[in-house]
């Protein structure tokens, strides 16, 4: 189901690592949180050294950066309820990760070195942190497409433009360490806490970044995972329709909750977005193609 692919630009900005064009609703998308996709120690002991060196580096210079815990991107499965594409059922491999290990592997300026020779996604970034991010595009009532402009004061892509979006949080799972779904029952219920996370934090992410009420959006469309090259940075996109029109949306994200990560909205035609792909990082240039094979697969239906 990889696929490498790129915007006309670059050939090497993204990869699709799955596509539903259809999408998924939240029954048919479920996690298995296991620490056997947790990430696996470099062999190189100055390569895993390198990962506090650049930690501490980065502390001194920032004093407020924050380790917090994040979900680690191991993989997925998929099988088909009847056979169709229609009725597919995705489960999500994650384990449990953390932003210090992400800025020393996947940000490491030797992040490469932390990567293995092979085809499989997981086997080839077994070494990284992974955290798996989120995005979605949000399609107003008046059919255009909301993206954000990063501010000049966040750690990744300044000034570039982005589909709202961030992180999945263990903690408002409420998990710290695998000893929180230790048992069979126990992992149960935390599996279907995490899947149910996956949406919960779309939602609460377009709310505190654009400002809209959660009442105004539809409920989130899992439409595929994307992996930036640069990095390997992973991210699963959702499918959101809001019941406003553009100009409500931008009075409103005047007001939104975390608007410091970000200097303006645009709501945006398809055609537009196309060509604001060039100033997108690469795991939300590979979003856009997932809603782009979800309208093509619309129109064909």
């Amino acid at each position: 189901m990889e696929k490498e692919v790129g915007n006309g630009c670059s050939s090497l900005a993204y990869k699709l690592l799955f596509s539903c064009p259809f999408g998924l609703s939240q029954p048919q998308l479920s996690a298995v949180f296991d620490e056997s996709y947790d990430r696996i120690p470099h062999s190189d002991s100055n390569l895993e050294n390198s990962i506090s060196q650049i930690w501490d580096q980065r502390v001194q210079k920032n004093g407020s950066l924050f380790n917090g815990k994040k979900f680690r991107y191991g993989g997925y499965s998929q099988k088909s309820g009847d056979g169709s594409k229609k009725e597919s059922y995705v489960c999500l491999h994650l384990g449990l990760t953390d932003y210090r290990t992400f800025v020393g592997t996947n940000l490491n300026p030797s992040w490469e070195k932390f990567l293995v020779a092979s085809e499989d996604d997981p086997t080839q970034c077994q070494h990284t942190s992974s955290p798996l991010g989120n995005g979605a595009i949000v399609e107003t009532s008046d059919q255009k497409i909301v993206l954000l402009q990063r501010s000049d004061n966040v750690g990744e892509f300044p000034g570039h433009f982005v589909f709202p979006g961030g992180h999945p949080e263990p903690q408002e799972v409420g998990i710290e360490t695998h000893e929180y779904c230790k048992g069979s029952k126990d992992s149960e219920l935390v599996n279907k806490k995490v899947s149910q996370e996956m949406f919960e934090s779309i939602i609460r992410a377009v709310v505190e970044e654009i400002g809209v009420p959660a009442t105004s959006l539809s409920d989130p469309l899992f439409i595929g995972i994307s992996r930036r090259v640069l990095n390997v940075r992973p991210a699963i996109f959702f499918f959101i329709k809001c019941s406003l029109e553009s100009k409500e949306i931008h009075q409103l994200y005047s007001k939104a909750q975390d608007g410091y990560e970000s200097t303006q909205l645009y709501t945006v035609s398809m055609i537009e977005v196309e060509h604001m792909t060039l100033k997108m990082p690469g795991c939300h240039q590979g979003g856009f193609a997932l809603y782009k094979l979800m309208v093509e697969a619309l129109k064909k239906n």
